[in-house]
């Protein structure tokens, strides 16, 4: 009995850790005039404080997970917790606009060593199929509501300190996770480097990452998808990305591949991250723009836009922790993503209905509370899809798989739809149309896009993956038996 209550505090603990690493993602968002003010920055050096972790922590996901494989995932996720937790220091400390572009890659670099070993902890922790549904509903709850609670967090840190305190309180919680970590994770000793690590697999794999996010949030964003230079440096990332999967077709013993190809074996495996990509594109408008549409439209301010996503965050708490285990338990993880999926995308279809004079509560809130239904059924059936095809060797990498097309999709999403948006404004402004009206016709379109990425995911689940009600979690609990690699 004491054994099995440390391994739900030990999820506790892991669940810490990553709420740490997903709040960090959007607390920076609502500071960014204090920071933009008191920094000198100007609007376009702005962005780096956003998109030097999203490029460091984007580029590095695969190759710390399949780390985890190698060495020890309990060893990666102390490690990353270290440099994430001292990286924040220098933020908070920060001076310069230099020293905290350059704190925010390394804090990336610690998330993602943090993060990208923490679903493959878990499958090995909670081999049962009913426990590992429960598991992953809580670790889906933590990953997908971490956003709106970093949008109050960061209101109120900034609102009633200053945006420094948005940097220093990962010090407490991650010092305090750390301790936990180190009592409670069970230590596991990984295959091994000795096997031969594919270092050059490493490296095209990382730099392929890393200039694909780079692409994405800076000339892609900035200056269209069809600039040159958007397409040389997406050209470049595509190159160096067939690099790496000749590499890993053509590695055999006793070379460790980074990431052995016969893990898209399983059709479930290569449609739950396609749908991951989609769907995670798709709605990142609701966080993104919905809180543009809060502030510029309907004119809340930073505190009163946190609060306003908050019920959305209380009810995917409550589902997720008490009935998504038993949904994937019942019908299986296809048809509990499957009916997800359709009110994730009525949710965003209500959301592109938004009017210039529009109120929360009735034009807001509902969409808000039909995604938050969604997402606590979608998201914990899509990590169980996602891990079921992954043996004791490679659940790092299966994890940090997910990670990565969930970051790369964000991304994606992220460019995508406030480029389509800000040409609908500018657009509808050279018209004459007043400004507000400029904004929501431009929200509107992003938010009609977004219901469209997660409707093709419907059809992809639909089509690709595996139907039956024991899926994936049995799969996955011959191939993941107890403790394997711990």
């Amino acid at each position: 009995m004491k054994q099995e209550r440390s391994r739900w505090v030990a999820l506790a603990v892991l669940c810490t850790g990553m709420l740490m690493i997903v709040l960090d993602v959007t607390v920076v968002n609502v500071a960014l005039p204090a920071i933009q003010n008191d920094l000198g920055f100007t609007q376009s050096s702005l962005a780096w404080v956003v998109n030097a972790y999203l490029i460091a922590f984007g580029g590095l996901l695969l190759l710390a997970g399949r780390l985890g494989d190698l060495t020890s995932r309990r060893g990666v996720f102390l490690a990353g917790l270290a440099v994430f937790v001292l990286a924040s220091l220098v933020c908070g400390l920060a001076g310069s606009q230099e020293v905290l572009i350059a704190a925010r890659f390394v804090q990336g670099v610690g998330g993602a060593m943090t993060s990208a070993v923490i679903l493959g902890v878990i499958v090995t922790m909670f081999p049962e199929p009913r426990e590992r549904a429960k598991a992953l509903g809580f670790y889906s709850f933590v990953a997908s509501a971490g956003g709106s609670i970093g949008l109050l967090a960061g209101g109120v840190l900034t609102q009633s300190i200053n945006w420094h305190w948005i940097f220093f309180v990962n010090l407490p919680i991650g010092l305090a996770t750390g301790a936990a970590a180190v009592r409670l994770l069970p230590r596991d000793r990984g295959i091994g480097l000795g096997r031969g690590a594919d270092l050059l697999g490493a490296v095209l794999i990382t730099a392929a990452l890393m200039l694909g996010v780079y692409t994405i949030v800076k000339p892609a964003a900035e200056l269209g998808w069809g600039a040159p230079q958007t397409l040389t440096l997406g050209g470049g990332a595509v190159l160096l990305l067939l690099l790496f999967v000749l590499r890993e077709a053509k590695a055999r013993e006793p070379l460790m591949p980074l990431m052995p190809l016969r893990i898209f074996r399983s059709a479930n495996v290569s449609g739950a991250n396609a749908i991951q990509a989609l769907t995670v594109a798709g709605m990142f408008g609701m966080f993104f723009l919905g809180t543009l549409y809060l502030q510029r439209v309907l004119g809340c301010d930073s505190l009163t836009t946190g609060l306003a996503f908050l019920p959305h965050s209380v009810l995917m708490g409550l589902l997720s922790l008490r009935y998504s285990e038993r949904l994937v338990t019942r019908f299986g993880a296809r048809n509990t993503l499957l009916g997800g999926l359709v009110l994730i995308a009525a949710g965003l279809a209500l959301f592109a209905r938004v009017p210039v004079d529009g109120s929360y509560l009735v034009d807001v809130l509902p969409a808000t509370l039909l995604l938050g239904v969604g997402i606590s059924g979608a998201f914990p059936a899509l990590a169980a899809l996602a891990m079921s095809g992954a043996t004791r060797d490679d659940a790092g990498l299966a994890s940090g798989l997910v990670n990565t097309t969930t970051q790369v999709g964000a991304a994606m999403g992220l460019a995508v739809l406030a480029t389509l948006s800000a040409t609908r404004t500018a657009g509808l402004a050279a018209e004459g149309r007043p400004e507000v009206e400029a904004l929501t016709g431009g929200y509107q379109l992003a938010f009609l896009i977004g219901t469209a990425l997660v409707a093709v995911s419907f059809v992809i689940a639909l089509t690709v993956l595996k139907p039956g009600r024991s899926e994936p979690a049995e799969e996955a609990h011959d191939e993941l038996p107890l403790h394997a690699g711990l």
